[in-house]
């Protein structure tokens, strides 16, 4: 009986982090439809050097180079950035399109509540 009471604790973040996933990938569903968003790396740049981008995600597999580019300029912009917790390819199908997407500008959040909540759950 004790083995069982200790591989619980273990497991709960697994479950945890797959249920932020979950919740991350609805709300940014939420986005694609009633919100205005960019995909790619030039385009949420100008989004981003223009100040109307209010919200960056960046997937896992993003090379560093621009990652880091992007995190500057939304430091610059005071702008938050989500590193979304999957590859290009999960962001792209996240996003509900069937190419890969490195990085997403969200500028406006339609009915999402994406922009209050990330904050919240980390970067």
């Amino acid at each position: 009986m004790a083995p069982k009471a200790a591989e619980a604790p273990a497991a709960a973040p697994v479950k945890k982090q797959k249920k932020n996933a979950e919740n991350i990938n609805s709300r940014l569903t939420m986005v694609m439809k009633s919100g205005k968003y960019v995909l790619g790396h030039k385009e949420t740049l100008k989004n981003l050097r223009n100040g109307k981008a209010q919200l960056i995600l960046i997937a896992n597999n993003t090379p560093p180079l621009r990652r880091s580019e992007i995190e500057y300029y939304a430091m610059l912009a005071k702008t938050g950035v989500h590193h979304y917790n999957g590859n290009n390819i999960e962001l792209g199908t996240a996003c509900g399109k069937l190419f890969r997407v490195a990085t997403l500008a969200i500028t406006d959040p339609g009915d999402s509540d994406i922009i209050r909540s990330m904050p919240t759950e980390g970067q």
